[in-house]
């Protein structure tokens, strides 16, 4: 048995020990823990009268299940007697698309566990396994693999300092030894897996350059939203936190003739509140009647989820939340498709998108507020360097687009029109 076997045992207990003390008094950890209780039964239920193949993509939150959302839409067009499952770690991803209309289920993951993944599978009886980006369960990928299952990571991102390059990674590396092939975003990847030893690897890009595309090509107006511009400049902000909303807060209150769109990360009660309170002149989007000509506001908080990605087309400049905080950037080719340059905090480097975005001059990093007003400043009073930003972007996406054609010819031989 590895070393690494026990500490990853004592690992799953921990986490679920943890979570359920937490639940105690988080609202995440709540969900989570609640989520998960009559799991099994749920499933049972759920699938007890399928007879159709099942194509299971596990996608750890929001943003995995968005690099796999083209992927399960062509399955599902292409191959209409397959049935998706959808499973899901983390509740920002669960809450937000439990009602995802394009599969046909779509639960929580059970805590990884030998007995867990041989329960999941006995229900589910998947036919083919998609694990989207990252979180690599070793006994749920254990079963897969033996029972001959094939196994794919999409749109992979493998960085030098994780575990399976490292002299104490063994167990890491088992785990990965399961996988029939790996799709990966970038040849850095394909040449660190090279190093273990891993030769099934293919360089397909990242899938969410064709999720935003699509989104940008089916674009439709929101009426409230182009009401409240008008022809004012726009900001958007995406996917904010408070220490983000703390660095636009100072420009937004001098800048009463343009329009700001802030759309936080979580828009729980609690944190639409916090956003009201540290804007001044804002107001909530379920409280604007564009009738009403309130003096002074120049704020629109955006109390939905769903819209985001439609507000990035009204944006002169957009801003993308989550750098920073530990966990860094969220996702930044939304706005990017739609051509504006995009402003963020210091945390990017491990993705390589924005990585991507600084080197060619659309993205701009910013250390502080008053970074951000400097470079505020700086982009509004330049028309051409906007131009040149929106035909960079418009480059950029083309030249990365097809990574959902170049997985799904490689998996074709692996499904069935039966």
């Amino acid at each position: 048995m590895f070393p690494g076997i026990l500490f990853y045992k004592l690992f799953l207990w921990l986490y679920s020990a943890g979570a359920k003390i937490l639940s105690l008094f988080n609202r995440k950890a709540k969900l989570w823990v609640n989520g998960r209780k009559h799991i099994f039964k749920q499933l049972r239920h759920a699938f007890a009268a399928n007879t159709s193949p099942v194509a299971w993509f596990h996608c750890a939150s929001l943003g995995e299940f968005e690099q796999g959302r083209p992927l399960i839409e062509k399955l599902k067009k292409d191959y209409p007697n397959y049935r998706i499952l959808v499973t899901f770690f983390s509740p920002s991803g669960y809450e937000v698309r439990k009602n995802y209309n394009q599969a046909d289920w779509v639960f929580y993951l059970p805590l990884d566990g030998r007995r867990h993944a041989r329960k999941f599978l006995k229900i589910t009886k998947p036919s083919i396994v998609f694990f989207i980006k990252y979180e690599f369960w070793h006994y749920y990928l254990q079963e897969i693999h033996r029972a001959e299952t094939p196994l794919f990571l999409v749109s992979g991102l493998f960085r030098a300092s994780q575990p399976f390059f490292k002299w104490y990674g063994g167990l890491n590396r088992k785990t990965l030894s399961y996988f029939t092939h790996f799709f990966v975003q970038k040849k850095s990847s394909e040449d660190l897996l090279h190093t273990i030893g891993i030769e099934h690897v293919t360089v397909t890009g990242d899938t969410r350059f064709d999720r935003v595309l699509a989104t940008k090509n089916n674009w439709s107006a929101v009426d409230k939203i182009a009401a409240f511009c008008g022809n004012k400049r726009v900001f958007v902000a995406g996917s904010t936190w408070e220490a983000d909303d703390l660095v636009i807060k100072h420009f937004a209150k001098v800048h009463p003739e343009m329009c700001f769109i802030i759309a936080p990360h979580e828009v729980e009660k609690d944190r639409i509140e916090e956003c009201l309170k540290i804007y001044e002149h804002a107001v909530a989007y379920a409280n604007y009647d564009p009738q009403d000509k309130q003096s002074g506001v120049n704020v629109l908080v955006i109390d939905n989820i769903g819209m985001l990605s439609r507000l990035y087309n009204y944006a002169y400049i957009s801003y993308v939340g989550g750098a920073f905080g530990d966990d860094g950037i969220h996702n930044v080719l939304e706005p990017l498709v739609f051509g504006s340059p995009v402003v963020f905090g210091p945390a990017y480097e491990k993705f390589p998108e924005a990585v991507d975005l600084v080197e060619r001059g659309i993205g701009f990093p910013v250390e502080n507020a008053l970074e951000f007003e400097q470079t505020m400043d700086w982009l509004l009073s330049d028309d051409a360097l906007i131009s040149r930003v929106k035909s960079a972007a418009g480059i950029y996406v083309q030249e990365n687009i097809g990574a959902t054609e170049k997985i799904f010819s490689s998996i074709e031989k692996y499904l069935t029109h039966a």
